[in-house]
């Protein structure tokens, strides 16, 4: 088995091997005529539970065929011009050859002697995010998993910049829209139920600065603890901006940390055209943003960034088998003395790659092409009778909901739009999103492929309308 091993002895079956591989992804990439076969879980579970792990195949050719029926024939692919629904992007080349060296090399990016070159890479990277935010000469940060992460470590940092006696007191403040990461990282941090205050939100879903104003005085004359304000930079729903300016100066006023959620927004931090969308953001405490959202990356590619590089400390523990006390005074980088994760993975390669192969303007560009493709899809969808479109995009998404002529009863309109998507998705001819405003059921494009058109657009619309007619004469039927 020692031949399994990738070492000097085996480079050449190394390049063979990962070179079949490529070959069946590239072959089935090229092929890909629809995001989905629509694979029920029914139907390819028996074929995946019918596999012996204790039997391998023991040949590489064999391993790819058997993968190519459990895994690559029903694969979702993202790359596919009609996949429209969740914060998935198409991958970037260069990013994918960073995939494929780190995965090879495999260092562990917690201290410096297991990744000497990939830690001050990585530390260039969050340098050169920290300064595109504008967030001064004293920030740092660190690569994360994701966004839920990210959210996590950054209300950590508060929580403890708070200095109060009891988390009983403490108060984080966020939109109705922000992401579920909020309450769950509240939880995480053992704050009380009530910890997270919601903000209402205005018509274009963006938090309302005088109900965040209120709260906030509402809060203090309580004896609460105002910990953080949680502004969102491109909601997962809408893709909407809160008013930064006004929140970092709310924030300043009642010394409460201010944390950026720009999970989905960082996009506009490499952006020609609409960069000015996310100006305050330079005012953060902390900024969560996900690289694999936004800049075309490969999952995980994420980062929270925090002004003052002081406060990572509250992350930091020293082991005397990893990380010991003195390395800080010889100097020695170990990025664990920042980070949640001990073992990770050297995820700011993928990204370095790209920008020294792309650049950032490279990166902006493609992300503006789906900021404009998200305006003429919010113009099909404003100028068709059969949909009601929520709100005017800010990045690149859509909510919207079919709404047939000859049926008034909101909750059959609802099972309409509900049956429409997962007809839609059982017929592997697109994929949508769908969430709920105001109670009721909508649906969702998420555009971040730049090779989707408007073309693309109208037909999926034309398919959604013609299942939901579907679902509403049958019912129709049913009735009489």
């Amino acid at each position: 088995m020692r031949s399994h091993l990738l070492n000097d002895t085996t480079a050449e079956q190394y390049r063979r091997s990962v070179t079949e591989g490529i070959e069946r992804v590239a072959a089935k990439l090229a092929a890909t005529d629809r995001p989905f076969t629509g694979v029920t879980v029914d139907a390819l579970a028996p074929a995946i539970d019918a596999i012996d792990l204790d039997k391998p195949l023991l040949d590489t050719g064999a391993v790819l065929d058997e993968l190519e029926d459990v895994y690559l024939r029903d694969a979702v692919y993202f790359h596919h011009p009609r996949y429209l629904a969740h914060l998935n992007c198409p991958v970037v080349i260069p990013a994918v050859l960073g995939e494929a060296i780190l995965s090879a090399v495999n260092s562990s990016l917690d201290t410096w002697d297991q990744s000497a070159g990939g830690t001050l890479i990585e530390r260039k990277l969050i340098d050169w995010t920290t300064a595109r935010i504008g967030l001064g000469p004293a920030a740092d940060g660190v690569f994360t998993s994701g966004g839920t992460q990210s959210n996590l470590q950054a209300l950590l940092l508060a929580r403890e910049e708070a200095k109060t006696d009891t988390t009983a007191k403490l108060r984080i403040f966020a939109s109705e829209v922000s992401h579920f990461s909020v309450k769950k990282s509240a939880k995480l941090l053992g704050l009380s139920p009530d910890s997270v205050v919601t903000i209402p939100v205005d018509q274009n879903k963006r938090m309302q600065t005088v109900a965040l104003a209120h709260e906030l005085e509402r809060c203090k004359a309580a004896g609460l603890v105002p910990m953080a304000v949680v502004a969102t930079a491109g909601t997962t729903d809408f893709g909407s901006i809160d008013p930064l300016p006004e929140i970092a100066e709310l924030c300043a006023q009642y010394g409460t940390w201010m944390h950026v959620d720009a999970a989905y927004g960082c996009g506009l931090l490499a952006s020609v055209k609409y960069r000015g969308r996310i100006d305050g953001i330079e005012r953060a405490d902390s900024v969560t943003v996900d690289y694999h959202k936004s800049f075309f990356q490969p999952v995980s590619s994420s980062a929270v960034l925090v002004r003052d590089a002081a406060t990572l400390r509250h992350a930091t523990y020293h082991a005397e088998y990893l990380n010991p006390k003195r390395m800080v005074q010889e100097r020695i980088p170990n990025q664990v003395d920042k980070s949640l994760q001990t073992t990770r993975r050297f995820d700011a390669l993928k990204l370095w790659v790209t920008l020294r192969t792309m650049g950032a303007d490279g990166i902006g560009q493609l992300f503006d092409e789906v900021c404009d493709l998200a305006v003429e899809g919010w113009k099909i969808l404003a100028a068709d009778p059969r949909y009601d479109v929520v709100v005017e995009p800010t990045l690149s998404t859509l909510v919207f909901r079919y709404i047939p002529a000859a049926v008034t009863d909101p909750s059959e309109i609802d099972r309409a739009n509900l049956y429409a998507r997962k007809a839609l998705f059982a017929s592997g001819d697109a994929v949508v999103a769908g969430t709920k405003v105001q109670g009721r059921h909508y649906l969702k494009f998420t555009l971040l492929n730049p090779e989707t058109t408007t073309e693309d657009i109208a037909a999926v619309l034309d398919l959604i309308a013609g299942h939901a007619e579907q679902y509403l004469g049958e019912s129709l039927d049913r009735a009489s």
